[in-house]
């Protein structure tokens, strides 16, 4: 990606496009989940179409959060292209368990964004990311609750596992 940079810029140039890079990640997170609470709103899964309507917001929210840090700090943010959203879906545990996978490869992001922030001396973006890595481990243990939540009620009723799920 080649990036437009601005003079007496704090963020380093090479952790600016990670995090152009990531904030697209966010985009492609939100507009997934998006595709998550149609399915779930198509089917009468009022809890689950709720708690994806959240998800969908908060990563817009990240992405927001990132893009803000990188103009407020000299760089230049990118508004991404989101390509190849899935909505398309087999069942509602198939959604959460492509959701824990969607958050596990965030995280994995974000913690390559950490390590290059350390290494490149932008202590100002590692410092930065630290809320981002507390709250992608809350985000893993969410869905991990969830879908436990779906091996403990195995050969229930479908609507009645969503009425135990949580809407935020």
């Amino acid at each position: 990606m080649k990036t437009a940079v601005r003079k007496q810029m704090t963020i380093n140039p090479v952790i600016m496009d990670l995090l152009n890079d990531q904030i697209a990640l966010e985009m492609k997170a939100s507009a997934s989940y998006l595709a998550m609470a149609s399915w779930c709103d198509q089917r009468e899964l009022l809890n689950s179409k709720a708690f994806f309507y959240k998800q969908a917001e908060e990563e817009r929210e990240h992405a927001m959060k990132i893009f803000t840090f990188i103009n407020d700090n000299g760089g230049a943010a990118m508004s991404p292209e989101i390509h190849n959203v899935n909505n398309d879906f087999d069942s509602l545990r198939g959604i959460y368990e492509a959701s824990l996978e969607q958050e596990i490869n965030v995280t994995e992001s974000i913690f390559r964004i950490f390590k290059s922030a350390r290494k490149e001396d932008d202590f100002v973006t590692e410092v930065f990311m630290q809320w981002f890595i507390t709250e992608q481990s809350e985000e893993e243990d969410t869905f991990r609750s969830i879908l436990d939540v779906f091996d403990l009620m195995e050969g229930m009723p479908l609507k009645m596992i969503d009425e135990r799920l949580p809407k935020e």
